[in-house]
């Protein structure tokens, strides 16, 4: 903005606050010269000034977003759809913390420097304290939804930007957050903003009721709605409570819904405003709610009503079914898989998911377990499901769950499916490149909105859960054959990760003795060296799970108390290439891996780059193999 402009709207700014000109002289909204006058008296600020905003410190912004964790996760496909639907570059998506200062943000690569360059960007504070009137403090100070287009704004800095922004409320009915769209076009006008003003809102109200779902998730929920709306609309009434009833917080859809006051509705008992006891209640609760009954409220309005049971609950019985697996084995001393993990882990603690590529019986599993206890959800559950062990008829009964009574043969009572037991968790999607093609769309939608509905017409609700998966197939080879999505591959492949077979690791000796201790519980047993060098040197075509049983069987039929070259199976001890007097000898297998790499390298026209592809492995692995067998070409 040109200076002379610039000097222009301030002096405009001080002539309505200091009563020169009157707000309707000028078309200036009452709340805007409100805001104005609170600039100037209040925070003292020149509306002249040109000021970069605050910005606070990187350390002080990952503290702001870790206190925030919950929200901006239950935020973020808000956010994203919010983006979808606004289909403008020149439009940015903001979370900001109750404070006004921006916590995450969604633009678009074109116009990212321009938002820049105005001050919108994560960390920088835009309280209406530091930047004047603005969307976002604004709405901070009002507590209600707003629109401040171009003039409006204090700073004449500000004047290019049009913003429009709406609060997020706590169940406590504290001020949690604020939605803001920013524009940096100059033909936006209030009038063009109501449309947006109307998606702000309603993503507020989502991120609103998704945050109660999740904050309460251990409790008791009842859900009111009026006959004939939709399952699951942004305006249903929630209220929590404990397991005697009484009632712990309610939206304020559900303050509106009974007429109360929140000081007159929490600690009471949620059956005094009902007309139906509370045992009637519980005894219609699921974990994943789906069946509806009519209820009446004291005043005898008719409405329609949802309980879901704690999921602590869910989870204790999730333990109990999928927590129990064959030990792991640790540690990674291998120095590459060692690696791995390290990678794994640090992508995981910033929700980007992982794909583990190995081969069968590699320890995948083991792998994806071992990166959920070193995360942050260490104490939720890990739910893995085997997408190739279950028939393709049922395998969306269970990844989804069911209404009771869904088809024949269900329960009566319905059955959360894996995606909902994982809630507040990690979900493992084992051998994921065997799962149907038609069964991925629903997977991807499910990823995409953070929102499952179990087969049968059931209510959709919001999940919290971070997702690994694994498998043993060139999903590439897969894509091109049309059996797997590339897009969900995007979506699961934040990071791809390759658990080492046995044969190439390192660490098969500390493997070996872990293996060892965890079958014989009872005490330690021995291994002589003649017995451990042929385990070293067998190639373990089955991989980890295969020494495992080879292990198990040697302990048992052990009946000195260590472990002999006679004692090994003949499939081991006679096992060609593995004389003890020719150490450098190579395995079948081994042999059979150096003519494949000779094979493809001499196909690439010895392309490094080419022959990884081809064989689905990184370019640093390939390097290693070929360096181990002597294959790599000047």
């Amino acid at each position: 903005m040109p200076a002379k402009t610039e000097s222009a709207h301030a002096r405009r700014v001080l002539d309505v606050v200091q009563g020169h000109l009157s707000s309707v002289a000028t078309a200036t909204d009452p709340n805007i010269a409100s805001s104005w006058r609170r600039c100037l008296d209040t925070y003292a600020l020149d509306p002249g000034a040109r000021m970069t905003p605050r910005v606070l410190a990187s350390s002080q912004l990952r503290e702001r977003r870790s206190a925030m964790e919950r929200l901006c996760h239950v935020s973020m496909p808000v956010l994203e759809r919010l983006q979808r639907q606004l289909m403008n570059p020149r439009q940015a998506v903001l979370l900001t913390a109750p404070d006004g200062v921006i916590v995450d943000s969604r633009l678009h690569d074109d116009t990212r420097d321009d938002f820049h360059r105005a001050g919108l960007w994560p960390g920088a504070d835009w309280s209406e304290s530091c930047e004047g009137t603005n969307g976002i403090g604004t709405c901070v100070v009002e507590r209600a939804p707003v629109i401040i287009c171009q003039q409006d704004h204090f700073r004449a800095l500000h004047t290019p930007l049009t913003c429009t922004a709406s609060p997020v409320f706590a169940p406590q009915g504290d001020l949690l957050a604020v939605i803001d769209v920013s524009s940096t076009s100059a033909d936006e006008t209030r009038q063009s903003q109501f449309h947006t003003l109307a998606l702000v809102n309603l993503s507020a109200k989502v991120v609103e009721r998704d945050y109660f779902f999740q904050h309460y998730r251990d409790e008791w929920l009842l859900q009111l709605q009026e006959p004939g709306d939709h399952l699951g609309d942004f305006a249903q009434a929630l209220l929590a409570f404990d397991d005697t009833g009484h009632i712990l917080a309610a939206n304020q859809s559900a303050l509106n819904r009974l007429g109360a006051t929140r000081d007159a509705l929490v600690g009471t008992r949620v059956d005094r405003w009902f007309a139906q006891a509370l045992d009637a209640m519980l005894a219609q609760a699921h974990p994943a709610p789906s069946a509806c009954w009519p209820i009446r409220t004291h005043t005898g309005e008719a409405l329609v009503a949802m309980v879901r049971s704690p999921l602590r609950a869910a989870r204790r019985a999730t333990r109990a079914v999928s927590v129990p697996h064959e030990a792991a084995v640790e540690p990674f001393s291998d120095p590459v898989l060692a690696r791995e993990f390290s990678r794994a882990c640090r992508v995981f603690a910033h929700d980007v998911p992982v794909l583990i590529r190995g081969e069968t019986g590699s320890g995948k599993e083991v792998f994806a377990r071992a990166v959920h206890a070193a995360s942050a959800r260490a104490s939720g559950p890990f739910v893995a499901l085997n997408c190739a062990a279950i028939p393709e008829s049922l395998i969306e009964s269970e990844l989804f769950g069911y209404v009771g009574g869904s088809f024949t043969g269900a329960r009566k009572e319905g059955m959360a499916g894996k995606l909902w037991q994982a809630n507040g968790g990690t979900l493992f999607l084992d051998e994921i490149g065997d799962m149907p093609f038609a069964m991925q769309t629903r997977l991807l939608r499910v990823l995409e909105d953070r929102r499952v509905s179990p087969l049968g017409g059931g209510e959709p609700v919001p999940l919290d859960i971070r997702v690994l998966s694994a498998t043993h197939r060139d999903l590439s080879e897969r894509i091109a054959e049309r059996q797997f999505r590339e897009d969900l591959f995007y979506r699961l492949s934040g990071l791809e990760v390759r658990v080492l077979s046995l044969r190439e690791r390192d660490d098969k000796v500390d493997v070996m003795h872990t293996l060892l201790a965890q079958a014989c519980p009872q005490g330690p047993i021995g291994l002589t060296d003649a017995a451990r060098d042929r385990l070293c040197a067998y190639p373990w075509p089955g991989n980890v799970r295969q020494m495992r049983s080879v292990i198990r069987t040697l302990v048992a039929l052990s009946e000195r108390g260590v472990i002999t070259l006679d004692d090994l199976p003949d499939a081991l001890r006679d096992a060609p290439g593995l004389s003890p007097i020719d150490p450098l000898a190579e395995a079948p297998l081994e042999a059979a891996e150096r003519q494949a790499l000779r094979t493809t390298l001499d196909a690439c026209q010895g392309q490094v780059s080419a022959a990884a592809r081809k064989l689905g492995v990184s370019r640093n692995t390939l390097y290693r193999k070929l360096k181990r067998f002597g294959l790599l070409r000047g």
